[in-house]
């Protein structure tokens, strides 16, 4: 049995959906949602195998949802009455894209596909993907409460790791995150971002001071306040990051 989750702003698109899956053998629609915020917290809590997204919904797009659903990763059929995200879906691996009106026939020919063992799991290249969305996903998905805010990329501080925590810190308040640090680090602009050592990763344009250290290692203060541990090997290439080099350089 394939655990199917719709993902759509439109409450007809959904009910639509809803009544072509119907008659398809070997399928349980096990939720639905309404935008991209929720969407990321039922899949988490429900973990369907399949989910049939919509691109285009307020907070945060299906592209964005996709980016930061945490591992394993269903597998994913979008839906939009755009298809110039046609690429983009087939880069988050997409079992397929269909284009609004869906149609009977290849919306069974997609699922069809997921049937005959094309994996349930979007794995494989996350880090290709991961990087491919970097210039465009300027947003993330955080934890408030009992369900999920749209922040910014712009508006994060810092990023740290805590008892196996990944935390998100803006100048007024913490969040918690579903990727570890290593996500990020592949997810994040490297132009704005530098992990200064296992357990955090700063936005470079919160970082007020560099405070070398006795045995090569250094302190990092950022605007709010805070200071954190720069690791020795990370030093000079923090430097030279704020000193405006390119990051590709530095890496090479």
């Amino acid at each position: 049995m394939i655990r199917v989750m719709l993902v759509d702003d439109e409450q007809a698109a959904r009910e639509r959906l809803r009544q072509m899956l119907g008659p398809i053998p070997g399928l349980e629609i096990v939720g639905e949602a309404a935008d991209g915020e929720q969407a990321i917290e039922r899949i988490v809590d429900l973990r369907p195998d399949l989910v049939l997204l919509d691109i285009q919904m307020p907070g945060c797009t299906g592209l964005e949802v996709a980016a930061c659903l945490p591992t394993p990763r269903p597998k994913i059929i979008f839906c939009t009455a755009f298809d110039q995200y046609a690429v983009d879906a087939f880069e988050l691996h997409a079992v397929d894209y269909l284009l609004k009106p869906v149609n009977r026939v290849r919306l069974a020919r997609a699922i069809d596909r997921v049937c005959q063992g094309d994996g349930l799991e979007a794995g494989g290249e996350v880090e290709r993907i991961l990087a491919a969305l970097r210039a465009r996903n300027t947003r993330l998905l955080a934890r408030s409460g009992d369900g999920y805010r749209v922040i910014p990329q712009s508006e994060v501080v810092h990023f740290f790791s805590d008892t196996g925590l990944t935390k998100l810190c803006t100048r007024d308040r913490t969040y918690l995150l579903d990727p570890t640090l290593n996500d990020l680090e592949q997810r994040l602009d490297p132009a704005l971002f530098f992990r200064v050592s296992r357990a955090a990763i700063v936005n470079l344009d919160c970082v007020t001071e560099v405070l070398p250290l006795i045995g090569g290692v250094a302190e990092v203060v950022l605007n709010t306040g805070v200071r954190l541990e720069v690791s020795r090997r990370r030093v000079k290439d923090l430097l030279q990051r704020l000193g405006g080099e390119d990051p590709n350089k530095v890496a090479s």
